[in-house]
């Protein structure tokens, strides 16, 4: 096994000294451009913007660094991106250093600075566009907490793989040559040869720009070479310089000049939009010729390479981005999600599997970072070699890898009109989203979708907090059936999916008329073809990705109604309608949901009353709080009222089967709500020529989503985080790991072609000696052979995290998997530590 090199604990030391700083530089000197370009169109403004932030930006190389090219002046900084968005930053100044998750510093003379630069951008961002071009219903959807756009209503959209082994192969060099080519073949007659033109020049611009940073880059290598005291550093300075005079510009010609050409382009793309999930994918598969050659070829030890991918890996974790307050609850612990993946098949339908898959592996147990968020693909001829290194990094507690089936991804991309070649090379995006890498426009992510919200809005008439939301489909006292409730949720679902839809499509064609990317388009196929950008239709595939999120908690409960209040009467739906709107007793944290009917006559007949009905409107009297009373100073809750909601609560729980314990009635059930929201998605089409996909995966926006969520009839109790992706509620599981994977796998993953996600937590016990790596491992391929997409491990213990809670001093470097990312623990908000905390531990 190959020995971790000394200077990767230092470099990750220097990484980690502090709490990341937010930086004004990108924001500066994109003001300056776009004020100087103003009469241009937008894909020039955007190159040339480009090209001034990269001609005047403050170079940095770190100490011992290998790999360079920095996105900010300090370590895990961020700088500010504008032209997304920028009035939530500035409202939230002073509380930037004071939150509870994702901390991060800012001084003075920033604050003034970006303060000056807002003002340009007042009514030119793409966040008040899309605003703008949304249905005022949309928005209200939005508001009550059903759907949430925010990843790209306020930031760059990312979640791309560009065309890496291209740029390794011929340069950017080779790519202008492309664009020159295409531009000067224009046919002068094309209707769209102007818009085209446009395009071409900015891919030109764009690449200039990127060749001059690296050699801006190679300059700042000499200058450090010469004041060099150590021998070995000054060698070190000089030979990166070298190497920077010829890539990113031209052709990688061995393993450490395809690490850095590699790196320069992974660092400008975010430089040019600060959408994360920018993933190298396939990175086993296109950097591999050079580690053969170099390493394989007795040209380069092997220890020397590891030290080199090591130190790739530690800068990866230098890129960072601000989010909004709210944003943080929902993808806490500084996230980029920049997923790399290992193994699976190559495009002839042959095991890929190399030793740069086992060495990016021995890279994360190296580093035990968060990024690059490292996952395998699996399938049948998977040596069992590499599944038993992916347990040993597994059960280090990192959280990764995360485990992806090849036998449902490539179908599942298939049936979305991929050909059987691309689909084999696919790589998964961020979290959880298959795509293929150097052809794809994703939008992965676009939306998070409260499911059991739109549950809560059917037993409510349509009304969120006494304001109409959506439709009037029903009261409670009008369901005489379960079907009649089934049938007015599913309409409901109809209703907001379209509203989701059309916020997905307001945003995309704010971006697309606002921030096109030349250089991030010039890295993917048929862009250059075409004469179009990425967000005007360039990729070859195009896809919006909505995420379902609460499956579990919506399946839970309407068999809970179905067999309480439908077939064994335990309780009507008015009951559990009261016992929900008064969170089980515990008084709900918002107004009910509905307003009280209008009454023609301010006195009530009671003579005109049952006797039952009369003894329910008393005990209501009774229960209600006395708020109305002139000497009452607090609401009041009787016991009774705490009593009964909890007798309704214990009803929900233990009076119907749950999800995750391999029960066919309630499994079945979740698969078609799945099913409900999956193919109401797949009807529609976006802006860009292509079609809504839909995945089963919420981050960790189930805690955001859940605090906006009344108590719901699985028996969760309002504003408690929602189920995690495609994973049963916490602590429901109560039948073991291979139960869940039985639960999970009867949902139809292929029709969640972006993505589903499934974590399960095991006591470090449970994976311990090499019979709990073959147990691991048959764990994993006995739920693929089911047909389930993905399945993720936290393999640590309860006390540990509590522990860590309490005194986060002591576990600085305790990196845990929250979603489809893994972060530091004690960098998380609270919210996000509980979820993980109660998620079921469970054991062999």
């Amino acid at each position: 096994m190959v020995q971790v090199s000394p200077r990767i604990e230092k470099l990750i030391e220097h990484l980690y000294a502090s709490d990341p700083r937010v930086e004004a530089e990108r924001a500066v000197l994109i003001t300056e451009s776009y004020q100087q370009t103003e009469s241009q169109p937008i894909i020039i403004r955007r190159a040339k913007a480009l090209q001034h932030i990269l001609e005047n930006m403050k170079i940095v190389i770190r100490p011992d660094e290998l790999i360079v090219g920095n996105l900010t002046t300090t370590p895990r900084g961020t700088q500010i991106f504008p032209e997304f968005s920028n009035r939530w930053l500035e409202d939230e100044f002073d509380r930037i250093e004071k939150r509870t998750g994702d901390v991060f510093l800012i001084d003075q003379s920033t604050k003034e600075a970006l303060s000056e630069t807002f003002k340009y951008w007042k009514g030119k961002t793409t966040n008040e566009l899309a605003t703008e071009l949304m249905a005022p219903e949309t928005i209200k959807a939005m508001d009550a907490g059903v759907f949430t756009v925010g990843n790209y209503f306020f930031n760059g959209v990312g979640h791309i793989s560009v065309d890496y082994k291209k740029v390794l192969k011929i340069g950017l060099k080779g790519i202008k040559e492309e664009a020159r080519i295409a531009l000067d073949g224009l046919d002068l007659g094309d209707p769209n040869a102007i818009e085209k033109s446009h395009f071409l020049e900015a891919v030109i611009i764009s690449a200039d720009a990127v060749i001059t940073y690296g050699k801006r880059l190679a300059q700042k290598a000499v200058e450090e070479a010469v004041v060099a005291t150590d021998t070995n550093r000054k060698e070190e300075l000089n030979t990166l310089a070298q190497l920077l005079k010829r890539v990113p510009e031209n052709p990688a010609e061995s393993f450490y000049e395809a690490l850095q050409s590699f790196w320069i382009i992974q660092a400008v793309i975010q430089i040019e939009s600060n959408g994360h999930s920018i993933s190298p994918m396939r990175f086993d598969q296109y950097v591999y010729p050079f580690y053969k050659k170099d390493v394989e070829g007795g040209l380069l030890s092997e220890d020397k390479a590891q030290e080199l991918l090591d130190c790739l890996w530690v800068k990866f974790n230098d890129v960072n981005k601000i989010r909004d307050e709210a944003s943080t609850k929902a993808f806490g612990g500084y996230p980029m999600f920049q997923n790399l993946i290992v193994g699976g098949q190559d495009k002839r339908g042959l095991d890929a599997t190399n030793l740069l898959s086992y060495a990016c592996l021995e890279a994360s147990a190296h580093t035990k970072l968060p990024q690059p968020s490292i996952s395998i693909r699996v399938w049948n001829r998977t040596p069992d070699s590499l599944l038993h290194k992916a347990g040993e990094v597994s059960r280090l507690g990192l959280g990764m890898p995360a485990y992806y089936s090849d036998e449902v991804i490539i179908p599942s991309l298939e049936n979305r009109g991929i050909c059987l070649e691309d689909a084999r090379d696919y790589g998964i995006i961020g979290c959880v989203e298959p795509q293929v890498g150097g052809k794809t426009e994703g939008w992965h992510d676009a939306a998070f979708f409260n499911i059991p919200k739109v549950l809560e809005i059917t037993l409510n008439n349509g009304y969120v907090d006494g304001k109409v939301i959506g439709l009037h489909t029903g009261t409670v006292e009008s369901f005489a059936t379960f079907e009649q409730l089934e049938s007015a949720f599913k309409e409901q679902m109809t209703y907001f999916v379209n509203l989701l839809v059309n916020a997905d499509n307001a945003v995309d064609v704010a971006h697309g008329t606002r921030t096109p990317l030349p250089f991030l388009s010039s890295m993917v196929e048929n862009c250059i073809d075409k004469g179009k950008s990425l967000q005007e239709g360039g990729a070859k595939y195009n896809f919006t990705g909505p995420q379902g999120v609460g499956i579990a908690n919506t399946g839970d409960a309407l068999l809970a109604i179905k067999k309480l209040v439908f077939d064994q009467k335990e309780l009507s739906l008015v009951e559990l309608k009261q016992a929900l709107d008064t969170n089980f007793g515990r008084g709900s944290l918002t107004p009910t949901s509905a307003p009280e009917p209008v009454q023609e006559s301010n006195s009530l007949d009671l003579t005109k009353l049952s006797s039952e009905k009369l003894v329910e409107l008393l005990q209501g009297l009774l229960a209600n709080d006395s708020s109305n009373s002139a000497v009452a100073t607090k609401p009041t809750t009787t016991a009774n009222v705490t009593k009964d909601g909890e007798y309704i609560r214990s009803l929900l729980l233990n009076g119907a089967p749950k999800f995750g314990n391999d029960i066919d009635e309630i499994d079945y059930l979740v698969r078609e709500v799945a099913l409900v929201y999956c193919e109401e998605v797949q009807k529609y089409k976006n802006p860009r020529g292509g079609t809504f996909q839909p995945g089963l995966y919420p981050v960790s926006a189930n805690v955001s989503l859940g605090l906006n969520t009344k108590a719901s009839a699985d028996g969760r109790y309002e504003g408690e985080p929602l189920a995690d992706g495609v994973s049963p509620t916490s602590g429901r599981d109560v039948s073991g790991p291979t139960a869940v994977l039985n639960s999970v796998a009867k949902l139809d993953h292929h029709i969640a072609s972006n993505g589903t996600l499934l974590n399960q937590k095991f006591h470090p016990s449970a994976i311990s000696g090499e019979q709990g790596l073959r147990n691991l491992g048959s764990l994993v391929r006995g739920y693929f052979d089911q047909k389930g997409m993905h399945v993720q491990f936290n393999v640590i213990s309860r006390e540990i995290l509590l522990d860590a809670q309490k005194n986060p001093e002591k576990y600085k470097n305790l990196v845990v998997r929250v979603a489809g990312y893994s972060a530091h623990f004690v960098s998380l908000d609270k919210s996000i530590q509980e979820d993980i905390i109660s998620r079921t531990e469970q054991n062999f």
